[in-house]
């Protein structure tokens, strides 16, 4: 038996003043069976739980639990912060990327189709015109036109100083006189060719229509309106005025009509004129081929 005094060995009533005495050696329990009674398994059907009491240390545990869920708020916060950047910034990548178009789930347009489809043909039919292109050009006066300008010019400034002093120089009847009372009522074409031989000499002068003066139509008009027969002052004007012959039926007295110039048929293919600037009346032979007859007063 062990020593008293020494683990595991009984107490000694004698040292132990609180112990009483007055039990039986049965009430003696050694530490070792006390040990035994501590980790003895204790049934479920005689276990009861107490609710624990709640005691100033156990406070401290509800800022714990809340700071816990406080950081797990800021943590899903971020999180989806973090989810919507990349998101932001995937936008505008994938917008600029041609290759993520079919991963995005876009269909192809038709136009898309035709560039990648293979080369076509297109038949043109033969009727229609191929464009016509033309190119612009540059003219440039020559010496020669230049020429023919200044003497045209100096031609005409001499046909009106000659006009001016034309119209001073003459004072006898005018077409409208003759037209109001005309010297030879009777008309005859042989009659109207000796009347305008009178004028034979008379200096040409444009747009003149007097004895001081003739052009072609002003010489006709003013011969004409002597047997009271009226006729515009210009070759075109008479010649729709009167019949066109034959050259064959001509008769001194009718009317040859040129481009742009008449006169008096003179008979065996002469004309009797005023022909232009600086000559006078007189009669010469037609020409050219490019002339006709008018008959007036029928």
């Amino acid at each position: 038996m062990a020593q008293l005094g020494t683990p595991g060995s009984e107490e000694d009533p004698s040292t132990n003043p609180n112990r009483s005495t007055t039990g039986s050696t049965s009430d003696l329990v050694s530490r070792r069976s006390l040990r035994a009674e501590r980790v003895a398994p204790v049934s479920n059907s005689a276990r009861t739980v107490e609710p624990a009491a709640a005691s100033p240390a156990a406070k401290p545990a509800k800022p714990a639990a809340k700071k816990k869920i406080k950081g797990g708020v800021i943590n899903v916060a971020v999180m989806t912060l973090a989810a919507g950047l990349i998101a932001t910034m995937a936008i505008p990548a994938y917008a600029f990327n041609p290759q993520g178009a079919d991963g995005a789930q876009f269909k192809a347009s038709a136009i898309d189709g035709m560039k990648k489809a293979q080369s076509q043909s297109v038949e043109v039919p033969q009727t229609v015109a191929a464009a016509s292109v033309a190119r612009d050009t540059s003219s440039a006066t020559t010496e020669e036109q230049l020429a023919t300008q200044k003497a045209a010019e100096a031609a005409r400034q001499r046909a009106a100083v000659s006009l001016a002093s034309y119209a001073s120089s003459y004072s006898g009847p005018s077409v409208t006189d003759f037209l109001a009372n005309p010297p030879y009522p009777k008309f005859s074409l042989s009659q109207v060719f000796s009347v305008a031989q009178q004028y034979i000499g008379t200096p040409y002068v444009f747009g003149g229509s007097t004895p001081a003066g003739f052009d072609c139509s002003g010489y006709i008009m003013f011969v004409y309106a002597q047997f009271g027969i009226s006729l515009p002052h210009s070759v075109s004007g008479q010649a729709a005025r009167g019949t066109r012959i034959s050259i064959q039926d001509a008769v001194p007295g009718d009317v040859v009509i040129m481009p742009g110039h008449d006169g008096f048929y003179a008979g065996n293919g002469n004309i009797m004129d005023a022909p232009d600037t600086g000559r006078s009346i007189s009669i010469r032979p037609i020409w050219t081929s490019d002339y006709y007859i008018v008959r007036l007063g029928i």
